[in-house]
């Protein structure tokens, strides 16, 4: 698995996914050698892709800036574009790149030390958001991480955090390329090359094995 994760890893991470809906973000609890660690991760709303996932000790302040400086590796060049192309219209009408959240304070203030002013964050969003007269929910993440703890569920807990961060890795590639009910996968509507066969998860690795 750490092998094969790692050679898909770095053939996802030449592919530049297009930011199409609000980026989720949000964090599920995972136990490595009897420790509780955090995955976080974000999610496309329209599309369905996850740009990216990082296995952390701790929930805290360091491990979302790690996520985010990250994340604006892979994305910041395309949000700076969205930003440049809005920046001229008053603030309450630019169309910014927008990022979702619970209240988590780290969360905050690890976005504002990269996105300040080029994307947009909606910070404090539970799921419940009609009672609170939101527009929009954060059921994306929420539907991600049940199906990230249904899985983890079978495997009971990770012996080492080498082996947890092998499992995030390619549970982020099976989903944004092979696992999905419907004709396109993320990859597809993310506009990622994603020429597979029936069998996914074997081309993918074929593929990736050559570039």
């Amino acid at each position: 698995m750490k092998e094969y994760s790692e050679l898909i890893e770095r053939f996802e991470r030449k592919q530049k996914p297009e930011i199409k809906g609000r980026m989720h973000v949000d964090e599920v609890f995972v136990e490595v050698r009897g420790r509780r660690c955090c995955v976080i991760h974000t999610v496309d709303s329209q599309t369905g892709y996850c740009p990216e996932a990082v296995l952390s000790e701790k929930r805290d302040l360091k491990a979302y800036d790690r996520f985010f400086a990250r994340l604006k590796k892979r994305l910041g060049d395309q949000i700076r574009r969205v930003f440049e192309r809005e920046r001229k219209k008053p603030p309450e009408k630019r169309k910014l790149v927008t990022f979702v959240s619970d209240k988590w304070g780290a969360i905050k203030r690890a976005f504002n030390r990269y996105f300040y002013r080029i994307a947009k964050l909606v910070h404090g969003v539970p799921i419940a958001s009609k009672r609170f007269g939101l527009r929009f929910n954060n059921n994306p993440i929420e539907r991600r991480n049940g199906d990230l703890k249904q899985r983890y569920k079978t495997m009971r807990h990770f012996k080492s955090f080498a082996s947890a961060e092998a499992f995030v890795r390619l549970y982020r590639a099976i989903v944004n390329f092979v696992r999905h009910g419907t004709k396109q996968s993320p990859a597809h509507r993310a506009s990622v090359w994603s020429g597979l066969g029936r069998d996914r998860l074997a081309d993918l690795i074929s593929i990736a094995a050559r570039c």
